[in-house]
């Protein structure tokens, strides 16, 4: 939970000095692959509510890329040296945000669309997971017969009820706004998101009843619901409900297929 802190604290002070300049700065310098300008946020008065905005939401995707990180290495890492990491992995989400998200880009100009960081965010973090995860190695007794299970199912569930519902403030906010025709954006986001999660939670609890003896697994439960909301933030805000479903049964059966690869390749990552 203090690295959840060191994340916003840490992460987001190097996002307001230099990191949105890198994703959304448009000085001269900007090019399709790095943004520049702006550097410490500071707002022309004209420009007050919409670059403010912007930068408020674009630092909640920063930290939480970080965040993802921080599940993968999992008591493994000292907190000094989390502080140091979380400061510096906020650049590593600038570039992919610029590539994707401003008008310099080169996904964006080649239009690519992804509404609410699929890309930037989920893939790019669970990218540094990977590497984070490979670079520490498992926990001691990981892989060994007397491992102890997971610790409490109860706060596991919580945690997902926490991101279930944030996932459709961050998607149905991903549309900046609800002024003109902006609401009716949001409005599919919020439907193709929960129907996507029911999909997901379908296929957990199914998958589970049938590969694990009749028993529902609480962390299959918990990755396939999350795996489906992943799978829904690229085109949330285009999806029809049926192909809203559809996406969340794909990104659900990813996840619980790969779950067993993973320990088969003595990859640990605690929160999955």
């Amino acid at each position: 939970m203090v690295k959840n802190v060191a994340d916003v604290v840490f992460g987001g002070f190097s996002y307001w000095l230099a990191g949105y300049s890198f994703s959304f700065g448009n000085d001269d310098m900007a090019n399709q692959f790095c943004g520049w300008g702006n550097f410490m946020v500071m707002a022309h008065r004209n420009d007050t509510g919409w670059l403010y905005s912007k930068f408020f939401f674009q630092a909640s995707f920063a930290t939480t890329s970080t965040t993802i990180v921080s599940g993968a290495m999992a008591e493994r890492t000292k907190l000094e040296s989390y502080m140091l990491f979380s400061f510096f992995n906020t650049f590593i989400f600038c570039f992919p945000a610029h590539w994707m998200w401003a008008e310099e880009g080169f996904l964006y100009e080649m239009s690519c669309m992804d509404i609410a960081g699929a890309g930037p965010v989920h893939l790019v973090g669970g990218t540094t997971g990977m590497v984070a995860t490979l670079m520490l190695k498992p926990r001691r007794h990981r892989f060994s017969d007397s491992f102890p299970q997971m610790g409490s199912p109860t706060n596991a569930l919580l945690g997902m009820f926490m991101l279930w519902w944030g996932w459709l403030g961050f998607n149905c906010g991903s549309t900046f706004g609800i002024s003109g025709e902006k609401w009716k954006l949001a409005a599919r986001s919020a439907v193709s998101t929960i129907i996507a999660s029911m999909g997901g939670g379908m296929v957990g609890m199914i998958f589970s009843y049938l590969t694990r003896r009749r028993k529902f697994h609480i962390s299959l439960i918990v990755n396939s619901i999350l795996a489906s909301l992943v799978a829904i933030t690229a085109m949330c805000a285009l999806a029809e409900p049926w192909q809203g479903f559809l996406i969340g049964v794909v990104g659900a059966l990813l996840a619980c297929l790969t779950e067993n690869v993973v320990l088969k390749l003595q990859i640990d990552d605690p929160v999955g």
